[in-house]
């Protein structure tokens, strides 16, 4: 029974279950059918109202679309109507223009016909004039008797003569004050340069003397069978003369240098008393090293009067050199000393560089200290001394240039040369033989004797000036300026001379007559 109860509550509650199964699920479905049916009918709603909203917006779009086109043709239309009216302008200042340009074709054609006209009268009236030309040519020629080619040269010759005789007038007067002012200013310079400068006048000989302080001395200095004076010749290079003279003796030599190492060798000699070959060999040693100091001290004292720093030691014992070298009689040292004070003066007047002029001063002569060791003028010398020892290039210049061998580049080489002149020129600074002096003369008047219309000649003022009397039927006023200047630069060509030669030539005419 209970088993039976027990089954049928199994089956009551399994129906129980498929039955509420079955209405759960068609409720469900039922729910869902209905919510189904509300979105679809939504959707649709939905959708209507979005092609209505679609549509409403296509109207809108087209609208805008239709009022955007309408203005950019309004636009378009504005600026073809303003190009149009531009255009319209530009034509009507085309057709302006080209009216003008038709004016003005008509007035050119208009005025090259009165020109061809005008041309025409005018070749009319130059084959008129040419006629009458002809004609009064033909007429002059009859009166004058010349061509009018002779007539012209004629013409050309007055006016050619007229114009060298007015040239040679100014040129005078340009000359003469050129001169004057040049003359003043220049005595004026070298006066001032002259007055600062003073300097001993020196005069060397080939020999010098040495005192002895007996006569017995001699015979010692000839030693035995004269071996003392043949060793003191042979290591001095200089003749030891021993004559009559009482207590002296004399060394000759043209070499200064030599000649003054033997005479402080001699007076050591003779004042230590011990004379033999040996003695001799070892005095003459040491005379010969006090000479080269002495050399060397000499070029530095001319460097420090003169006021010159920097100078190369080489150089500055060979300006000590220049002491035992002599030039007519001048002492070259004392003599370039002279010429850099006086350049270094006119340079200060002047205002250029006064320690330029100094330093091509002083060394202008450096040549003369080596000219008997090295072949060829002093000047070349001095200037490849110069340059190998690396001077100024002025310097250089100013050595080449001070005999006038080569143009001036600068002043200063142009105020050694001036100095130069005057240190040598001066009264009792050099000697000459007379042999050479009457030579000199002679050369000078020669070369003014080889000029044509020269009638005879005179050298005065121990040459430093020429006088030219000229004949006067063949030289006039104007042809004599022009040979002093022939003469003067001939002179300059050929001759060499101290300082300035003046040429002066004179033209005299005289008429003589008689009263009877």
């Amino acid at each position: 029974m209970d088993n039976i109860t027990t089954l049928e509550s199994l089956i009551v509650i399994t129906t129980a279950l498929a039955v509420g199964l079955l209405a759960g699920y068609y409720g469900r479905r039922f729910v869902a059918e209905s919510k189904f049916g509300s979105a679809e009918q939504e959707i649709t709603k939905m959708l209507d109202e979005a092609g209505k909203e679609a549509e409403a917006i296509k109207k809108e779009m087209l609208l805008e679309g239709k009022e955007e086109a309408h203005r950019y043709r309004q636009e378009a239309e504005k600026d073809i109507r303003d190009r149009r009216r531009e255009l319209d302008r530009i034509e009507r200042r085309i057709t302006q223009k080209e009216e003008v340009l038709d004016k003005k074709s008509d007035n050119m054609e208009k005025k090259e016909q009165i020109l061809q006209e005008k041309e025409k009268e005018m070749d009319k009236t130059n084959s008129d004039l040419q006629l009458v030309l002809t004609q009064q040519l033909k007429e002059l020629e009859r009166l004058s008797g010349l061509t009018s080619e002779e007539a012209k040269e004629l013409l050309l010759d007055n006016v050619s003569k007229q114009i060298r005789q007015e040239t040679a007038v100014m040129i005078k007067n340009i000359e003469s004050e050129a001169k004057e002012e040049a003359d003043r200013k220049a005595k004026n310079i070298i006066t001032i340069a002259i007055q600062k400068c003073a300097a001993d006048v020196v005069s060397e000989t080939t020999v010098s003397v040495v005192a002895l302080p007996n006569d017995e001395m001699k015979g010692r200095i000839i030693g035995r069978e004269g071996r003392n004076i043949r060793t003191f010749e042979t290591l001095t290079g200089v003749d030891l003369i021993i004559d009559d003279t009482p207590e002296a003796v004399i060394l000759s030599s043209f070499d200064p240098i030599r000649r003054e190492v033997a005479r402080i060798a001699l007076e050591n000699l003779v004042s230590d008393g011990r004379i033999h070959p040996a003695r001799i060999e070892e005095m003459v040693d040491k005379a010969q090293k006090e000479i080269d100091q002495e050399i060397r001290d000499l070029g530095e004292q001319a460097a420090f009067e003169v006021g010159v720093h920097g100078i190369h030691q080489e150089l500055i014992r060979l300006l000590g050199r220049l002491k035992y070298r002599t030039s007519y009689g001048q002492n070259v040292l004392k003599h370039s000393i002279e010429v850099a004070h006086l350049a270094g003066v006119m340079a200060a007047e002047l205002d250029v560089d006064i320690t330029l002029a100094k330093r091509a001063g002083l060394l202008h002569d450096i040549g003369k200290a080596v000219d008997h060791e090295v072949s060829g003028p002093h000047i070349e010398i001095g200037v490849d001394l110069a340059k190998k020892y690396r001077e100024n290039k002025d310097v250089i210049h100013a050595i080449a240039a001070h005999h006038g061998d080569v143009e001036y580049e600068t002043i200063e080489a142009v105020l050694v040369q001036a100095a130069d002149a005057i240190s040598a020129s001066r009264p009792g600074a050099r000697r000459e033989t007379l042999e050479t002096y009457i030579k000199r003369l002679e050369k000078l008047e020669g070369v003014a004797e080889s000029f044509e219309g020269v009638d005879r000649t005179f050298a005065i003022q121990a040459g430093r000036e020429i006088r030219i009397i000229v004949k006067p039927d063949e030289i006039d006023d104007l042809n004599a300026i022009n040979l002093s200047r022939d003469i003067a630069k001939k002179v300059e060509a050929d001759l060499e001379y101290p300082g300035q030669i003046k040429v002066v030539v004179i033209r005299e005419t005289r008429s003589v007559e008689y009263a009877k």
